[in-house]
């Protein structure tokens, strides 16, 4: 399995493909959710992903601060394969690019609330009220670094 960590300029057309596809697949397809997955903020992200000859695994998106949120941020995270550890390791190599890349002293992110014990586990601690966004529970969630 090898991590892959681009900036949106630096995608094949191959790899956006395959990121867009995952996500639609994910977050549209599975969850019944049809809304506006790609959008301008993936310009100003990194994307990084774990895949293999068999493709794409396990993908998320560090955004710089102030795209989203005052702090870096780090969304769509999905694993493909589920249940071979490869959420967390995704999620461990974007927290790594929101310090490397961006010098991030936290990071947040909106978690859809039933995933919110996957953050917990990596340090992220929820803040504020729970929230339907596309109708779907989410909680904003911190990690800090200092």
């Amino acid at each position: 399995m090898q991590t892959h960590i681009k900036f949106f300029d630096d995608l094949t057309p191959g790899e956006l493909l395959d990121i867009c596809i995952a996500r639609i697949k994910v977050f549209v397809v599975e969850q019944n959710c049809p809304y506006q997955d790609i959008d301008h903020h993936d310009r100003a992200s990194w994307h990084v992903w774990l895949g293999d000859d068999a493709g794409l695994a396990a993908y998320c998106r560090v955004l710089p601060a102030g795209e989203t949120f005052e702090e870096v941020a780090i969304g769509r995270v999905i694993t493909l394969r589920r249940g071979l550890g490869l959420g967390a390791k995704v999620l461990r190599e974007g927290i790594s690019v929101a310090c490397e890349k961006f010098a991030a002293k936290t990071t947040v992110l909106e978690a859809q609330t039933y995933a919110r014990g996957f953050y917990e586990k990596a340090g992220f601690v929820a803040f504020g009220e729970e929230f339907l966004e596309d109708d779907i529970p989410h909680i904003k969630m911190r990690l800090s670094f200092e």
